[in-house]
């Protein structure tokens, strides 16, 4: 009897929420919402398209390539989709010297917003109470290379991506090598798709 009553006593510790799970979440979030609202209000995201990017080629290599990789940072970081600057840098340098450039600066952008997240929220998702996030970080921890190489090669640059892998307590290492890994297959297909349509609809080419 007294051993029943001893169990019936323990505290019972029901799971948090995904939400609610840590103020590190939270700290991120308003990072990143602060981040959206002063690019919006700023007019940033009204720079941040497929004409001015390509322009600032036009005007001066240098300056836009490092004007490139600068916007791609700040773009990844506001949900700009990656797929507006290698456009840009096909149609301003070529499917080669594009696809490459948006390699390098894909891979500048990931680094920095991964350790942004990282700064701010550490391993927050590993305090979150979830069954289904148990199992996803479980997944991870046994093949984390292959697994950002899969993720990379499916979602490319996505913010999101970014974001949940920096929370997941992965470390560096298999984190910028499966980026680098996961990336060209796709910058290579879409280089080749936007040179492709440009051809076809004869639009000026280097």
């Amino acid at each position: 009897m007294r051993r029943c009553a001893t169990r019936l006593s323990k505290p019972v510790h029901r799971a948090k929420p995904l939400l609610w799970g840590s103020g590190r979440l939270w700290r991120v979030g308003l990072f990143l919402l602060l981040l959206f609202v002063v690019a919006q209000l700023s007019g940033l995201r009204e720079h941040l398209s497929l004409a001015y990017v390509h322009a600032q080629f036009r005007s001066h290599r240098v300056q836009g390539v490092l004007l490139f990789t600068l916007l791609f940072c700040v773009g990844n970081l506001v949900q700009i989709p990656g797929i507006v600057f290698l456009a840009a840098a096909v149609l301003a340098l070529g499917k080669l010297e594009g696809a490459l450039l948006t390699y390098g600066a894909a891979l500048v952008a990931c680094t920095l917003s991964f350790a942004l997240v990282r700064g701010l929220g550490g391993d927050a998702l590993r305090q979150v109470r979830s069954a289904w996030l148990l199992r996803m970080l479980q997944y991870l921890d046994a093949r984390p290379l292959r697994l950002v190489i899969l993720l990379r090669t499916l979602m490319q640059t996505a913010p999101a991506l970014n974001y949940a892998l920096a929370l997941s307590g992965l470390a560096w290492r298999p984190y910028l090598l499966g980026t680098a890994l996961g990336l060209p297959l796709p910058i290579a297909l879409y280089s080749w798709f936007f040179d492709s349509v440009a051809r076809y609809a004869h639009l000026p080419l280097p």
